[in-house]
């Protein structure tokens, strides 16, 4: 795989599984339990491969109508023998190519860690998802999953922008149950330092109960 970035632009790899699952307690609500590992295998100049970081996150969600739901929650992200906490906001609607299942969201978060400065993030992203065959996904039926999301980010009176775009091949395995295999690129530091591109192979698990 090949990247064309500038030559100060810092890169890396790595691999970025997780489990995803969805307990809908009744008609308006839902809870979501997300469990995350990151596996870096390469960096620009280092050929060390490290673990960094575990994320587990609990989301209760409420729809508030045909198309649109907030929801809250709480992430703890294990790092380095630190743990941090991050508080989370956040508002989604379905709009527009809804044949596409086009998503918009909204979160607001905070992260809290022992060795940095609070962190505060105001997020945007666009997410479609439509089958690779036929007008609508079933079972045992292959579809594809494009998103692209803008991080605002302030921390210690600095600001940065990232940028993330996720490209992923998904299964639908049953009702209930799906596979996602993608890639997330992420673009950061751009605007207070020389550039950083994160590239990270994806592989999801969701469930639903």
């Amino acid at each position: 795989m090949a990247w064309t970035v500038s030559a100060q632009t810092r890169t890396q790899y790595g691999v970025l599984p997780a489990i995803n699952l969805n307990k809908k307690i009744n008609a308006r609500y839902k809870l979501n339990f997300k469990l995350e590992g990151r596996q870096r295998l390469f960096q620009q100049g280092e050929s060390a491969a490290d673990y960094q970081l575990t994320d587990l996150a609990l989301v209760l969600a409420r729809r508030m109508g045909l198309d649109h739901s907030l929801a809250g929650g709480y992430l703890i992200r294990f790092r380095e023998g630190e743990r941090i906490h991050r508080l989370i906001q956040q508002w989604a609607f379905e709009g527009g190519f809804t044949n596409l299942g086009l998503v918009h969201r909204f979160v607001l978060d905070q992260t809290f860690a022992p060795s940095e400065a609070a962190q505060f993030r105001l997020r945007y992203r666009a997410a479609i998802q439509f089958p690779l065959s036929g007008q609508s996904l079933n079972e045992r039926e292959l579809y594809l999953k494009m998103s692209n999301e803008y991080l605002g980010e302030l921390q210690a009176a600095e600001y940065d922008l990232e940028i993330r775009l996720v490209l992923a091949l998904g299964y639908r395995i049953t009702d209930n149950n799906k596979l996602e295999l993608g890639l997330d690129n992420r673009y950061d530091a751009f605007l207070r330092d020389e550039g950083r591109l994160r590239a990270w192979s994806t592989l999801t698990w969701y469930r639903a109960f």
